[in-house]
């Protein structure tokens, strides 16, 4: 007789996650699972609307304030 496996999916998919962290870390982790997300939206509309009045000069100004002192 075969036994059929009914473990709910989110309780395997908390289990495989805490595999992967304790093995690769949590950075590598959401690296790895993050390829595996579709995403949405169209980004070519999206970034031009966000970059429409905008310089390159503008772009790496806003980008430098973000950043985090040394």
């Amino acid at each position: 007789m075969t036994t059929i496996d009914t473990t709910p999916l989110a309780e395997i998919t908390e289990k495989a996650l805490e595999l992967l962290i304790r093995e690769l870390g949590l950075v590598k982790t959401l690296r790895f699972v993050g390829q595996f997300t579709a995403g949405y939206g169209n980004y070519t509309e999206e970034r031009e609307k966000m970059f429409a009045d905008k310089t390159l000069d503008d772009i790496v100004s806003e980008i430098k304030k973000q950043r985090k002192p040394k």
